[in-house]
């Protein structure tokens, strides 16, 4: 047990989507967004303070290759940073180091094998998939999971973030890696509460760092160690390569631009298949493809990939589907169970992601149940044209299908939606330009958010809620009243993030076609105008919600009655405004009366208060 002061002190703090504060002196998190305050209960807190990591750990993934050279310098100059600032002085970001660089330069394995060379000297070493805050907050809950299994699998996600934020401030000497940072801004609020470990990130942009920690930028494999590593994938560990073999080697790394993914990519062809490397090479043509700056690694993966899947789907024509699919999805922690239905049975599906896996495409999570798929391997496939009648890029149907499949039937199924979120994400965040609409696509995405708002996480439900309403227009028209119940959503999710610039022109928009749609005291009208009249209230700008409040209760009364539930809500937002205009900066206390509840498109819109 660490004998230790209150963490925090009796501030709490928090500020942008997805970060989280922690005051332990009272047990209480908020969410940056502010949209959820979580009150962790006594025994949770004490539990934090108290139970200590098992030695060792860690929730590392696996290394791509097993193999790693030309990287010893770089390593030794992480560890002397890490560890030269963290005892230097604890500041924001005295601990963090990021190190940054194109897609496949092993930024992500640097970082795994300083974590593999350094885990004893860690009291826990955490790995978080950092591409959006959302998978931030995720991967801090697992924490909770991991440590604290007596009480998290009863809390929701905030609440594990939240208890695992307090144990971190509780328990130094810990690393977490956030992997894949898309945003440095995502980290500046877990620096500030969390000072007493080392941070480490990886990102494929050098640029919005300079506020948050220094960078590390990480550059091509010199030759030699990039010979080395082709030689060792080609021919197998203890093998010894041949002068005509290492010159080849040397010539087909040098080809290859020396990026180390497509080195491992073509060591695992060139294993699986028994080809020669000259042979290999003269496949490639003589000429890498460039772009104005350098070498374009998406060019070169997929020049290396003509002939890997082509040998690939000689062996398991299934195992392209399969990996098609995939590439519209998140790249990692993709359950076997979500890719099920692409195969008649499961010896099939394991059939098909054994080939991919002998072929480096996938790896396997320690379990063997969840698979990773390189995103650089998933950008270069979902850039692809179409090629069928339907006009969907290849896998990309396949992929809206297993998420339209895999939406839980229940609420309450919190796990299955945690494990499903990061998916139905990536799905609508790479949604081709001219790729067809969908309905069932665009109620998975409707059902996603609808889990978000459930869970006190609105603000994190803008890109979802923008690809349902997208969908919906195209599939159903502008104003259909599923439409515009999407756009009423998105118009609140803005207002939860605090973006009033947004929601209210959306607000606006939504009367306009209600009143013209379904007329001027339907009942979603009435709501429509109670919601434009609320964001105006939270704008400040009572000149204009006041009489939205009068024509709105003066409506209800006529059409739902003097005592119906909307009413009295109604009749309290108007006094409440009517306070506020008599008074100087009144807070704002009503609140929304129902919750976006569409549940299908057939469904009557039923819109938030």
């Amino acid at each position: 047990m660490t004998d230790r002061s209150a963490p925090g002190g009796s501030g709490v703090q928090a500020s942008g989507a997805g970060s989280i504060g922690v005051g332990g002196d009272v047990g209480v998190a908020i969410t940056g967004d502010g949209a959820r305050v979580v009150m962790l209960p006594a025994e949770a807190v004490r539990w934090a303070r108290e139970v200590d990591a098992p030695p060792g750990a860690a929730n590392l993934p696996g290394s791509a290759s097993g193999v790693f050279v030309g990287r010893e310098d770089e390593l030794a100059r992480l560890r002397r940073l890490l560890t030269d600032e963290g005892e230097a002085a604890v500041t924001q970001v005295s601990a963090m180091r990021a190190i940054h660089g194109l897609g496949g330069i092993g930024k992500s394995t640097l970082a795994l094998h300083y974590a593999h060379l350094h885990r004893q000297a860690y009291t826990l070493v955490w790995w978080l998939n950092a591409a959006t805050s959302e998978q931030i907050v995720t991967g801090l809950a697992s924490l909770a999971m991991r440590l604290c299994p007596q009480w998290a699998p009863t809390a929701d996600v905030p609440e594990r973030a939240a208890w695992a934020i307090l144990w971190l401030q509780w328990h130094p000497g810990w690393l977490l890696v956030f992997d894949n940072v898309e945003h440095p801004d995502d980290l500046r609020h877990y620096l500030g509460a969390l000072p007493d470990g080392h941070h480490l990130a990886t990102s494929r942009t050098g640029t919005g760092w300079h506020a948050i920690a220094p960078t590390m930028p990480l550059g091509l494999l010199d030759a030699d160690a990039a010979v080395s590593l082709l030689c060792t994938l080609a021919l197998g560990e203890g093998q010894t390569p041949t002068p005509n073999q290492r010159e080849e080697a040397r010539t087909l790394a040098a080809e290859l631009g020396y990026l180390p993914l497509a080195l491992e990519q073509a060591g695992a062809y060139l294993f699986e298949t028994g080809t020669p490397l000259a042979d290999y090479r003269a496949l490639l043509g003589q000429v890498m493809d460039t772009a104005a700056g350098g070498i374009d690694p998406e060019r070169t993966i997929a020049r290396i990939w003509r002939h890997t899947l082509t040998a690939i789907e000689r062996r398991n024509p299934r195992a392209v589907t399969l990996l098609d699919a995939m590439a519209w999805l998140a790249p990692d922690d993709l359950p076997r169970t979500l890719l099920a239905p692409l195969c008649p049975d499961t010896l099939t599906l394991g059939d098909a992601l054994g080939v991919l896996h002998s072929y480096n495409m996938i790896s396997y999570s320690a379990d063997r149940q969840s698979i990773s798929v390189h995103r650089l391997v998933q950008t270069v496939l979902r850039h692809r044209p179409a090629t069928g009648p339907d006009g969907y890029p290849p896998g990309r149907h396949d992929a809206e299908h297993l998420i339209h499949q895999a939406i839980p039937t229940e609420d309450t199924n919190t796990s299955q939606w945690e494990r499903l979120l990061p998916h139905v994400v990536a799905l609508a965040a790479a949604t081709p330009p001219h790729s067809p609409a969908s309905s069932e696509t665009a109620d998975a995405y409707h059902a996603t958010a609808q889990y978000l708002y459930r869970q006190g996480r609105d603000a994190h439900s803008i890109p979802l809620r923008t690809a349902a309403l997208t969908q919906y227009e195209q599939v159903l028209g502008d104003t259909h009243p599923s439409t515009l119940t999407s756009r009423n959503n998105l118009a609140l999710a803005y207002k939860s993030a605090g973006d009033l610039d947004r929601a209210i022109p959306l607000y606006e928009a939504t009367l306009t076609q209600y009143e013209q749609v379904l007329g001027d005291t339907h009942p979603s009208t009435l709501t429509s105008r109670n919601n434009l009249a609320y964001a105006y209230r939270s704008a400040g700008d009572l000149d204009r919600a006041i009489p939205l409040y009068e024509a709105t209760l003066t409506q209800r009364e006529q059409v739902l009655g003097d005592t119906h539930p909307d009413t009295l809500n109604s009749r309290n937002n108007l006094a409440t405004a009517r306070k506020a205009a008599e008074t100087v900066q009144q807070p704002d206390t009503a609140t929304p009366a129902t919750a976006p509840a569409l549940q299908h498109p057939s469904a009557p819109p039923e819109q938030p208060e």
